[in-house]
């Protein structure tokens, strides 16, 4: 009984110390608290180097395609024949390296 009347006098006191814990547990631990901010920036950062290499990534291929395209660049081609196909002329040899 001694805890209740306790309770029921200070009231108040505890009352702000529980809205205080909810406030500080909310701003370091909550969905939008300081420990998920810091991990959705290292997310961000991710995201953007990602987004870098796969940029480059398209304008390798669209400068590739660029070369097969209208005006056909022959040594483009005959590098994709060699590479692709294994194929060489009669007196040349042929070395396969590990890439």
């Amino acid at each position: 009984m001694g805890f209740f009347k306790v309770l029921k006098r200070r009231k108040i006191l505890f009352l702000n110390i529980f809205l205080l814990l909810y406030i500080f547990i909310n701003l370091f631990m909550g969905e939008r608290g300081l420990i998920s901010y810091f991990e959705k920036k290292n997310l961000l950062k991710e995201l953007n180097t990602e987004q870098t290499f796969l940029t480059q990534k398209v304008k390798n291929v669209e400068n590739k395609n660029s070369l097969l395209s209208e005006n056909l660049n022959f040594d483009f081609i005959d590098t994709l024949i060699r590479e692709k196909l294994k194929f060489g002329k009669k007196d040349e040899i042929l070395i396969k390296l590990n890439d």
